[in-house]
């Protein structure tokens, strides 16, 4: 099967689990036998080298413009270079390009955060997600998603038939190291033992939240925030300044964005990972995390209990003094800790990027009919 794929979001400054989505889906999908070419909009920068294995093609223009004229208005066509391609699968729906009669759409809806959330989101995104979703809504001969919790929020909308809905799981896709972690943490300036959060610093991830219930645990651990700077930082900002309930800041360490063996030494270090996200589609870091045997609280919102089964301790990411007394509960107690780390590793042992691949080409096959 001919299919192009969209891979701009490997060139955003925060490419998350959408970049890993792309990263991890393309060769997965060339390896199950897709005859594969990658289709981007302009960029100043190079590109990852692993792409260049790739036929390729630009869109002429920039995402600022291209974007909402491809979600409203269907315009400018793909390059020439596209036409024999069977399958058109945007990646991201805040980019649903048009396809000629004789192709399929596909389009990957990662979650409706937007909708449930819209006051945590930029402007300009939330209108790109709001406008690609419709146009996904109406276009897209097929729609995947990567849980089921996302496929009932589509289906809740009354717009999308769910016989177009496919769902297609994530998979742990951080290599994972043998390595003391310890040079790594020094490097990094990370004390032990800590607590590790991992993920773009957004309004939704609830970090602000997370800092205080953390601060109100009293445990021994130190907190580190491991992801990149996203949007709408300033109520963390103003809890990191504050001062705890005993009049201490408490520590708090911020690693900024992080290569792989970097990240992957900071996960293995901790003691447990913290993910009380408001909203996720799949929740990357918690399969991660439990991947490696580190025990993980979570939220018991969206698709995160899809995604742990009985393997996290999970709390309402609204529930300060819930996720308080759960970070004191796991990190004061190792037995627990122990239980978790092999309950993780085998509930992540369930996920795999091949199996992702497999069921994205079913769905691509679902649309020949």
């Amino acid at each position: 099967m001919r299919v192009a794929v969209h891979v701009d979001q490997l060139w955003f400054s925060a490419p998350g689990g959408i970049g890993t989505y792309v990263r991890e889906l393309v060769p997965e999908l060339s390896a199950a036998g897709a005859d594969l070419t990658l289709f981007r909009s302009e960029w100043p920068a190079p590109g990852p080298d692993w792409l260049e294995a790739y036929p390729a093609a630009v869109v002429p223009g920039r995402i600022r413009t291209l974007y909402p004229r491809w979600d409203l208005t269907g315009r400018p066509p793909l390059p020439t270079s596209l036409a024999g391609q069977a399958v058109v699968h945007a990646t991201n729906h805040a980019a649903v390009p048009p396809v000629r009669e004789d192709q399929r759409l596909v389009v990957t809806v990662h979650d409706l955060a937007f909708e449930r959330f819209p006051e945590l989101f930029p402007r300009r995104w939330r209108w790109l997600y709001v406008a690609g979703l419709r146009a996904a809504a109406s276009r897209a001969h097929t729609i995947l998603v990567p849980s089921r919790a996302t496929a009932d929020d589509l289906g809740r909308r009354g717009d999308v038939d769910p016989a177009r809905v496919h769902v297609t799981p994530l998979a742990p896709s951080l290599a994972a190291g043998t390595a003391d972690p310890a040079p790594t943490l020094d490097r990094l300036g990370i004390p032990r033992p800590y607590v590790v959060s991992v993920g773009t610093l957004e309004p939704r991830k609830n970090l602000a939240r997370l800092v205080r219930a953390y601060r109100r645990a009293g445990v021994p651990q130190a907190l580190v925030l491991a992801g990149p700077t996203g949007w709408r930082s300033d109520e963390l900002e103003r809890e990191l300044a504050a001062a705890g309930p005993s009049g201490e800041p408490g520590v708090v360490v911020r690693t900024g964005g992080l290569e792989p063996a970097d990240l992957d030494a900071v996960v293995r270090g901790a003691d447990a990972l913290a993910y009380p996200s408001l909203y996720e589609g799949f929740g990357l870091p918690v399969v991660e995390a439990m991947a490696r045997g580190v025990p993980v609280v979570a939220s018991n919102a969206s698709s995160i209990p899809e995604v742990a089964g009985d393997a996290a301790v999970l709390v309402d990411p609204e529930d300060e003094a819930a996720l308080a007394d759960a970070l004191a509960r796991v990190l004061g107690d190792p037995g627990l800790r122990a239980d978790l780390g092999r309950r993780g590793r085998e509930q992540a042992a369930r996920f795999s990027w091949a199996a992702t691949a497999r069921a994205t080409l079913a769905a691509y096959r679902s649309t020949e009919g």
